[in-house]
């Protein structure tokens, strides 16, 4: 599934012809580096690959005052059909990726367990941090959005809670997971 891919073609059907600062001012607007994984700063890019797969166009170069030469772009009707097709693909795909913590955590280095608690503890106020930003962020935005697009960045909340929750729950157990750890036999290290 490629986030920018969906993003650049539905703006390009949405608002139709635009040059590329203008879907970054709108991609600003909608501040979707904080809901989505696209970079702002990728999409200058990104259009030039989709216009070199046929899924954009170019339609004319236009220039403003003293800002230099910018080429506008609309989306084809190939754009329309990927368009199409992303957006069916991607409310279908389960988009489930492993968390590096979780190969640290079953991997713990014997000699610092004893950071654990203070590592954990940490790790959940950085969420709690993140949690506090984001809802900030999404109440100044709520006015704004439509009932899907608050669905959408409330989700964003839940998958924090979430994490937080669990982190707790790790927490809580973190006296048995240290024992448990202590009384594991050394692996045997085979000499190559």
């Amino acid at each position: 599934m490629s986030s920018i891919r969906l993003f650049i073609l539905d703006a390009f059907e949405r608002y139709g012809e635009m040059h590329g600062h203008q879907l970054r001012l709108q991609a600003e607007q909608e501040r979707i580096s904080l809901w989505t994984d696209v970079s702002v700063g990728a999409l200058y890019g990104a259009i030039k690959r989709l216009a070199a797969d046929g899924l954009l166009a170019e339609v004319r170069t236009e220039r403003e005052g003293n800002f230099p030469e910018r080429q506008v772009y609309a989306i084809t009707s190939r754009g329309r059909e990927v368009l199409h097709d992303l957006h069916q693909s991607t409310l279908a795909d389960i988009a489930y990726r492993p968390d590096p913590f979780d190969l640290a955590f079953a991997r713990l280095d014997p000699e610092r367990l004893d950071e654990l608690p203070r590592t954990i503890q940490e790790r959940i106020d950085a969420y709690e941090v993140r949690l506090a930003t984001m809802r900030a962020n999404n109440e100044r935005a709520r006015p704004y959005l439509s009932l899907g697009e608050d669905f959408v960045i409330s989700h964003g909340e839940h998958r924090l809670r979430s994490e937080i929750d669990w982190l707790r729950d790790l927490q809580a157990n973190l006296p048995a997971i240290v024992a448990d750890e202590r009384a594991r036999p050394e692996p045997d290290r085979a000499t190559p």
